[in-house]
């Protein structure tokens, strides 16, 4: 191809993906995309058709967490438009870099009520990292682009093309642009020097510190440095659900994770440090509890590549706006280089006594439990890709998998989206077919995106459903019998469906299991059969997760939910 070649805006779309070295893209056609849909039928980039636009989103945003590249898709006008609103929505939460290809009506239809029209630029806006909607062909390449780069640049997050169906049909002269040129958009990447040496004079001067660090060490790619770090100063570090991974839970130094259901240690230990060193998190709620007892002896360092997170919900002492890498870096650099070093092996000793005192834990009888069977998925395939669905599937996920590598766990934080976990699992093992990818679900969460099971059957992409079957939306139940009598309103789905059935009315493997002695040979044959596999674990149906923090309490007010036996 010449460097400018006559061409459709549909396949001026086909040509940009290609030269931003897109491989999959998650979808589902419509009539305003025809143009679009008929490039791809001979294109080189992989197209995978789901059965619901949400699944669609979810996939490229599990396939851009595992990779660490952006993930792409795309939807009709209307209705196709507004049922990737939520995945977006949880793109935009967890800061992942997703780019969203919607069609649109023609323009000069738009504002028309026109059929399947829908604002959805208007929609979005505040769920978007940045929109768009395309008015001129000859905009084209530069607008996926700038799209590309602004989603994975700074804090990462999800942008929206909204392309007009006229748009697509209307020729332009191909070329794509080599680089980009925003006003206005120039994401600070090193930290200040002098911020940086406060910092570490504080470190340096402490006795308690405790490096605290969330989903913003994975996205910089700094798992490395963070531990260099935390060797240096012998500092314990707690990450949070967005940051498992980051650091390795086996290391001795790993405190896991905070907040509302984290280690009873990890909470001790934010609320007697002397310096909390935050990485990459933005203090929300399920981890700092009631806001004004948080760490109230800490002087608090944050490093965040967003500044607007800076002193958001904490009082922040030192803030350091930039890249966690560099910063990382640096930091470390500044504590090596000083003659003062400071002794942490009392508070070391201290935390190793609340890690014997309150380790976690759940009671092992004969039944079967849902932590055990993470237990079994940890010890059988460590190396595995552990995607969560929402509730009380992802907090035993998180409790007891043991995580070492970064871009291993992947789960729906901010947003808590139900029904995540199935789709975005399809996009990591999209992103890595040789990797075991298994999908940690629960019966009510599975069931908002099962329809996928035609997705991964037809495009033989073997994801392993581990469905923790207690027959309640069980979270919600847990609060329910906690705070509300036991008055489980509406959360009962118990025989709502036999999951054995479903996946092989799909074509896929179902396998149930209703005992502890099974839950080895049945993981074995579904990663041995190679088959998209759905496995039926009927497991305590009233078993709660474990320590919970009450809302709106201190995060060392912790209720040590003791199992029934």
């Amino acid at each position: 191809m010449s460097k400018k070649t006559r061409m459709t805006g549909a396949k001026a779309f086909v040509e940009s993906l290609r030269a931003e070295n897109v491989k999959v893209i998650f979808g589902y056609p419509g009539g305003v995309l025809l143009p679009i849909y008929d490039e791809l039928f001979d294109a080189d980039v992989k197209h995978i058709l789901v059965r619901h636009e949400q699944a669609a989103v979810h996939a490229a945003d599990g396939y851009a967490r595992a990779t660490g590249k952006v993930g792409v898709c795309i939807a009709t006008s209307g209705p196709g438009a507004t049922n990737l609103v939520t995945g977006i929505a949880n793109a935009y939460m967890d800061s992942v870099p997703v780019v969203a290809f919607t069609g649109q009506v023609p323009r000069p239809m738009i504002g028309n009520d026109a059929f399947q029209e829908a604002d959805i630029t208007g929609i979005t806006l505040p769920i978007t990292k940045h929109n768009y909607l395309v008015q001129d062909v000859n905009d084209l390449p530069r607008i996926i682009k700038e799209a590309f780069h602004i989603a994975s640049t700074g804090r990462q997050g999800p942008v929206l093309i909204d392309l007009p169906k006229d748009v697509t049909t209307d020729e332009v002269d191909f070329e794509y642009p080599e680089k980009v040129i925003l006003r206005g958009y120039k994401p600070v990447t090193r930290g200040h020097k002098n911020q940086v040496k406060r910092a570490a004079h504080i470190i340096l001067n402490s006795s308690n510190p405790v490096l605290y660090v969330g989903g913003g060490i994975i996205s910089a790619d700094a798992s490395k440095e963070l531990l260099e770090l935390a060797q240096t100063i012998n500092a314990p570090v707690t990450t949070t659900l967005m940051g498992k991974g980051g650091f390795p839970d086996t290391s001795q130094l790993c405190l896991g994770m905070p907040g509302m259901h984290g280690t009873k240690y990890a909470n001790y230990a934010i609320q007697e440090s002397d310096v909390l060193i935050a990485i990459g998190v933005r203090f929300d709620d399920r981890v700092t509890g009631k806001v004004d007892s948080f760490a109230p002896n800490a002087k608090v360092i944050h490093v965040d590549i967003d500044p607007a997170e800076i002193s958001k919900n904490v009082r922040v002492d030192i803030p350091i706006v930039g890249s966690a890498k560099s910063i990382i870096k640096m930091l470390t650099e500044f504590i090596k280089e000083s003659k003062h070093k400071v002794d942490t092996s009392p508070w070391i000793d201290k935390i190793n006594t609340w890690k014997t005192q309150y380790p976690i834990h759940y009671h092992t009888d004969d039944k079967l439990k849902p932590q055990y069977i993470i237990e079994q998925i940890n010890e059988m395939y460590p190396d595995s890709i552990i995607v969560t669905e929402v509730g009380q599937n992802q907090m035993w996920a998180a409790q007891y998998f043991k995580f070492t590598k970064p871009r291993t766990f992947i789960s729906s934080g901010g947003l808590g989206t139900m029904g995540y976990g199935f789709p975005a699992a399809m996009g990591a093992k999209m992103a890595y077919p040789k990797k075991i990818v298994f999908d940690i679900a629960g019966d009510g969460s599975f069931q908002m995106n099962s329809q996928e099971l035609a997705t991964v059957v037809v495009n033989d992409i073997p994801v392993i459903v581990v469905i923790l079957n207690n027959g309640y939306l069980g979270m919600v139940r847990q609060w329910q019998e906690l705070f509300f009598d036991h008055r489980y309103s509406h959360t009962t789905i118990s025989n709502s469906v036999d999951f054995v059935k479903l996946a092989e009315a799909y074509g896929a493997l179902g396998l149930r299991v209703t005992e502890p002695d099974q839950v080895g040979p049945a993981l074995k044959r579904a990663v041995d059969s190679g088959r998209p596999t759905v496995i039926d674990f009927v497991v305590e149906s009233e078993e709660n997760v474990s320590p919970m923090v009450p809302a709106g309490a201190a995060i060392n007010e912790i209720l040590d939910l003791e199992v029934k036996s």
